[in-house]
């Protein structure tokens, strides 16, 4: 008998045991869930309210004379909001959209210092700079822009299937009117009627293209972050984008 309870009270241990050690791992699973989303949101504050070197700005004007000093502060939101979207691609590769946003990120890195401690704080680790090729034809898509298109999208509320405005980023270079810049349409037609002498030159691309391909997951979720799943997409030559970034390893 005494062995037999011996036996039902070891028992009764390892079910205690094993009820604590399923809760602990709850609750850690709950708390690191939490701490993310904080920490999400951190970073988003911070490049929200980050100031940036005034002479990026001063470089900006002197490579786009035309551009007054209020349309600086839109290419500075297009850098803000291209940062925001390298949060929300979880590490992988992001193509640019514009040339004025990627000239801005060009100035801003050559404060290295500043860059590296920005860097640390917004994403947990240094943001490189890749430079890409341009799109070899209007309609070519590389799945680094397919994926900054649908984040864009996303961000802004709008349908990246179906799209009834261009997201900011895609519309600065038309709305600054960047002599290199990457002019995005709504329509290929609009992009195949254009006048030879309008502003969009060679540089017209046609978003009416640029859709999420099946590798793209879920979109905002209930904390307003959102995202594109994992990579297995088909290839496309070419890319509207003047560069890309891409995380290097490490944790937060």
């Amino acid at each position: 008998m005494d062995f037999l309870l011996r036996i039902l009270s070891n028992f009764n241990n390892v079910i205690y045991i094993g009820i604590f050690t399923v809760l602990v791992l709850v609750l850690t699973v709950v708390i690191k869930k939490g701490l993310s989303r904080r920490t999400y949101q951190k970073r988003l504050a911070y490049i929200t309210t980050y100031k940036f070197p005034k002479r990026i700005y001063d470089k900006l004007q002197q490579n786009y004379p035309h551009l007054t000093q209020q349309q600086t502060l839109l290419a500075e939101q297009g850098l803000r909001d291209y940062f925001e979207l390298v949060i929300a691609a979880q590490q992988k590769s992001l193509a640019m959209p514009s040339q004025a946003v990627d000239y801005l990120w060009h100035e801003f890195i050559l404060f290295t210092r500043n860059y590296e401690q920005f860097c640390k704080k917004a994403f947990g680790r240094f943001l490189h700079h890749t430079p890409t090729e341009a799109m070899t034809s209007p309609k070519a898509a590389t799945a680094g822009i397919k994926r900054t298109w649908r984040l864009a999208c996303l961000r802004e509320k709008i349908n990246p299937k179906s799209p009834s405005r261009l997201p900011f980023i895609f519309a600065l270079d038309s709305r600054l009117k960047i002599p290199d810049g990457f002019y995005h349409q709504l329509k290929c037609s609009t992009i195949a009627g254009r006048d030879s002498n309008s502003n969009a030159g060679n540089n017209g691309y046609c978003a009416e293209e640029i859709n999420c391909s099946s590798d793209c997951g879920s979109s905002f979720d209930n904390n307003d972050t959102f995202g594109c799943g994992s990579d297995s997409s088909s290839s496309h030559s070419g890319s509207s984008c003047s560069s890309c970034s891409s995380c290097s390893s490490g944790g937060d």
